[in-house]
């Protein structure tokens, strides 16, 4: 079989470091193992505008900057297909066909669904795009026939009904579609990455991210105020790791590197953790080295997007030749669905013989 991965993200702004770590830095590993046959990564602005509709001109203006963000972070369109999800219709098609396969009860079960809903305050004015995001999802993936499927952890629950469609098609209407496969990041810290504010969630609309793009002072000012241990109070107090912001960003950001470049006193984070647990350690200095840490992730990101703006033309050229072939692969995907749903009715030459047989006898 074909190894075959698809992801994306929606394009609501641009692109966090909860973005980086939760999947965006695995996808150009994988993309630079040269293990996959086809890479596809969306730009899910049909997904967008489902919370977006009376804001389109939020979404159409940042697809350039998720494309530039993409980039930046090394993703190849010699090696991925960079597409945008609006420009293949087919994906529309397939999810009408699998909402016949999903049950509302099962859609409000869905526990991602549920949590959005409720940061959302949709509550009873839900729209009904929003609503079936997951069916949406599922076509997107089988659309592709992906293998695999790199993603944070919160979007577990929406790949596990994309499963229980593939297989609920396949039960029915024989084997067509490709069961993905879930692929969560190997650091735990990357899995849902918080806000700086010690939140669960980073998110654009909560206002606690820190940019791939941002400035060296911007990320600075963010970095001072983050949240760590409310109860260390003073330096010689022992210091608390669970739920402190900036160790779990050392965690998702901190390479070996980095200490003797940074804080030479330290070996490794394992020994900086043990002398904040036994006290004597400031947040300070541990947030000045986690700054210095970021920069150093996030300079050569946001030179390459600086290179890369200076001609956006380019870019959209990317875009067009990748969705052009983003539908043609799509295309074969829906007419193995509508074959095996009974609906291609057209190049179903036996169907055609045999009503022209039994009306002429």
């Amino acid at each position: 079989m074909r190894k075959v991965m698809l992801t994306g993200d929606r394009p609501t702004g641009k692109l966090h470091v909860g973005h980086y770590v939760g999947s965006l830095r695995r996808r150009v590993e994988l993309q630079n193992t040269g293990d996959f046959d086809d890479i596809f990564i969306m730009i899910a602005d049909a997904q967008a505008l489902t919370d977006n509709a009376d804001n389109p001109e939020k979404v159409r203006q940042n697809i350039i900057e998720v494309a530039l963000d993409y980039l930046a972070c090394g993703l190849d369109p010699e090696k991925s297909t960079l597409f945008i999800q609006s420009q293949v219709p087919e994906l529309c098609e397939l999810s009408f066909y699998y909402m016949n396969l999903v049950t509302v009860s099962r859609l409000q079960r869905n526990p991602t669904v549920k949590a959005e809903i409720q940061m959302r305050n949709f509550e009873a004015s839900i729209p009904v795009g929003f609503f079936t995001y997951p069916i949406s999802q599922a076509a997107d993936i089988t659309a592709f026939k992906a293998t695999t499927v790199p993603v944070g952890e919160d979007q577990m629950p929406m790949l596990e009904q994309t499963k229980e469609i593939v297989h609920k098609f396949n039960s029915v209407y024989g084997e067509t579609l490709v069961d993905p496969k879930i692929l969560l990041p190997d650091n735990e810290a990357c899995m849902r990455l918080p806000g700086i504010d010690g939140k669960a969630k980073m998110s654009k609309s909560l206002n606690n991210c820190i940019y791939l793009s941002e400035e060296p002072e911007e990320i600075k000012k963010k970095v001072f105020s983050m949240f760590t241990d409310p109860t260390h109070i003073r330096i010689e107090d022992p210091g608390r790791l669970e739920g402190n912001t900036v160790f779990t960003y050392l965690d998702a950001f901190c390479r070996p590197e980095y200490f003797p470049e940074f804080l030479p006193e330290y070996k490794d984070l394992d020994e900086l953790k043990a002398h904040y647990k036994r006290g004597g350690l400031g947040d300070m200095k541990v947030k000045r080295f986690l700054n210095n840490v970021l920069q150093a992730e996030l300079e050569p990101i946001r030179n390459r997007r600086k290179e890369f703006q200076k001609n956006i033309p380019a870019i959209y050229d990317i875009l067009k030749k990748g969705s052009e072939k983003a539908e043609a692969v799509a295309a074969e995907t829906l007419r193995d669905v509508k074959a095996a749903m009974k609906i291609n009715y057209f190049d179903d030459l036996e169907l055609i013989k045999g009503q022209a047989e039994k009306f002429s006898e």
